[in-house]
């Protein structure tokens, strides 16, 4: 059973009673000038410019105010959006947001909305994050249906992702946060996004 016991610490454990599974990804992560250069480029596609438009019109089917994005990726999410700041830990997106006076702390306030677009995933502890907002948080992210296809997937990223979700997951996992899902869509899936939806949630309690 030693093959058992390391793969159990070292290797994918999905539990299919809670919908979640999670890879023990290392402490050093790619989030560098090279990582930030890449995600420019993707932004800047009519692929790059459609996703933005998608979410903000999921943020305004459901809300209208200050917003905090969460892992900006090149900050096309801040940079379209009024009334957005935002909150990253790679270097070059914090630099990013500063020159434009939208940085802001995600753990020393709480906020009314929080968007996280392919983000949760990469997240230590996910419910640190989600606690900080009050009323909303959006959500686009990988759903799987079970382990095998998330190891068949190219969103298995062993160096950035460390949480995976099923449909039924990621609502049980919100809801024990004190979310209920009111809207779900796979319009990401139209623009080429395999095996991604994007879901609203609203807080009901605390």
């Amino acid at each position: 059973m030693k093959s058992f016991y390391q793969e159990l610490n070292s290797g994918l454990v999905f539990l299919p009673e809670l919908g979640i599974g999670r890879y023990p990804v290392p402490k050093s992560r790619p989030y560098d000038e090279h990582y930030f250069a890449k995600y420019q480029q993707l932004a800047d596609t009519e692929t790059g410019h459609a996703l933005t438009r998608a979410r903000i019109q999921l943020v305004e089917r459901h809300y209208a105010g200050a917003v905090l994005d969460v892992g900006i990726g090149a900050g096309q999410f801040v940079e379209s959006r009024p009334d957005t700041q935002g909150f990253d830990v790679n270097p070059t997106g914090i630099a990013w947001l500063n020159e434009r006076g939208a940085y802001a702390d995600l753990y020393a306030n709480k906020w009314l909305a929080l968007t996280m677009w392919d983000v949760l995933e990469h997240i230590d502890e996910p419910e640190l994050a989600v606690q900080q907002a009050t009323e909303f948080v959006f959500v686009s992210i990988p759903i799987f249906a079970d382990a095998g296809e998330i190891i068949r997937s190219h969103h298995f990223r062993k160096d950035e992702h460390i949480w995976y979700f099923t449909d039924e997951g990621i609502r049980g996992w919100f809801a024990e946060q004190g979310f209920t899902c009111i809207e779900q869509n796979t319009i990401e899936c139209d623009f080429g996004r395999k095996g991604v939806a994007s879901y609203a949630f609203r807080r009901t309690s605390f």
